[in-house]
């Protein structure tokens, strides 16, 4: 099966209902991007992880400017 969505603003997209099925996702639900040679993969981040990033979101604070995103976007 195949799906697609478009970037809006802000590269913020709708996944597709069948994704959402396929994943079991529903609101609030975390999800995790890998990267690898064979392309990029979606899948549901299991609790342990939506912890973990919960965890450090405030202790990622000290990056998170517009003069950060500015002077680090071509990395």
């Amino acid at each position: 099966m195949q799906t697609s969505s478009q970037l809006m603003h802000h590269n913020q997209t709708t996944l597709p209902e069948p994704v959402l099925e396929a994943l079991n996702l529903r609101e609030g639900d975390a999800i995790v991007f890998e990267i690898d040679q064979t392309g990029v993969h979606l899948r549901k981040a299991p609790p342990i992880d939506a912890a973990f990033t919960e965890a450090l979101q405030g202790t990622l604070s000290e990056w998170n400017s517009v003069a950060d995103d500015e002077a680090y976007a071509d990395l």
